[in-house]
């Protein structure tokens, strides 16, 4: 994206809007960063990604300690200059139509890097049933983004192994297909055919992750296992269900996922974008995260 543009939308807000020099500063600031940051990943962009490298520009401004408001501040530069971009004739969609503006006092979670993802994988006792159980929990949390409460849920029902996805039932009991790299498979299939077997109380019980008494763990059973081993991996700060589905979200981007498809994977239910992308199929869904994500074979 040339500096060109960036001085013709700074013209229109000194001589369209009247914007004081301040203000012009702070919005050179704002686009120059993601400039910058869009010319790293000039592939991305120039490939018709260009959503994606938006919202991973944001994450990583979030990772560099900004505020929630210095993040909307962000967010409204990057709107109003595509907006600006798409009147004038210079691009053909406005890329940030899907752009969430960060709320303001409610933070986004953590990243975790893959190479931490990768070390919290390795900690699990394959020699044990919990290091099968929880070996292909962590899988499963990574390679799909599932909630927690939809993890807990799962039932031995909901894996198709051939077909490689998962059936969740989400918020308001919503289901959705959720596709599953082969990864994650062979350590729930590990896991069903030798470690369930020893945690099984009752041949009756069809959840999938049973606890020491055969039932359905709870939700503080399972963020216990997750900071256990992300503590064993030398990962000091707080890890839970839902940084393992953010860092999946943000790792599925960095592939060369569309947020569309990434949206429609996490299961969220925003009007205004589901409406939007509720045309994926499984199958293109499927593709797509065999592709972008790091596990996903």
């Amino acid at each position: 994206m040339s500096t060109d543009l960036l001085e013709q939308f700074l013209n229109y807000l000194a001589i369209e809007k009247g914007l004081r020099p301040k203000s012009l500063e702070a919005y050179r600031r704002d686009l120059q960063d993601w400039l910058d940051f869009a010319a790293e990943r000039e592939r991305a962009v120039t490939s018709g990604s260009i959503d994606s490298v938006l919202s991973l520009f944001l994450v990583h401004m979030h990772d560099r300690g900004l505020s929630p408001r210095s993040m909307a501040r962000k967010s409204s530069a990057l709107k109003g200059f595509y907006k600006f971009l798409q009147r004038e004739g210079h691009i053909e969609g406005d890329p940030t139509a899907l752009l969430e503006r960060p709320k303001i006092g409610r933070p986004l979670p953590k990243v975790m890097s893959q190479q931490e993802i990768e070390q919290i994988l390795q900690q699990p006792d394959l020699s044990t049933a919990f290091g099968l159980r929880d070996r292909a929990i962590l899988e499963i949390l990574y390679a799909t983004g599932i909630r927690e409460s939809e993890l807990i849920d799962l039932k031995l029902g909901n894996l198709n192994a051939a077909a490689e996805f998962l059936t969740v039932i989400g918020k308001g009991g919503r289901e959705r297909i959720v596709p599953v790299g082969l990864y994650a498979i062979e350590a729930v299939n590990e896991y069903i055919i030798k470690g369930r077997p020893q945690l099984c109380k009752d041949i009756t019980e069809r959840t999938l992750f049973l606890n020491p008494y055969g039932k359905a763990m709870s939700r503080m059973g399972l963020w216990k296992i997750i900071r256990k081993y992300a503590l064993q991996a030398g990962i000091n700060r707080d890890v839970s269900p839902h940084v393992f589905r953010h860092s999946c979200a943000t790792h599925m981007l960095e592939g060369g996922a569309s947020i569309m498809a990434v949206q429609e994977m996490l299961g969220h239910v925003d009007v205004s974008t589901t409406q939007i992308y509720t045309h994926l199929t499984s199958k293109d869904l499927q593709n797509i995260h065999r592709k972008a994500h790091p596990r996903g074979k």
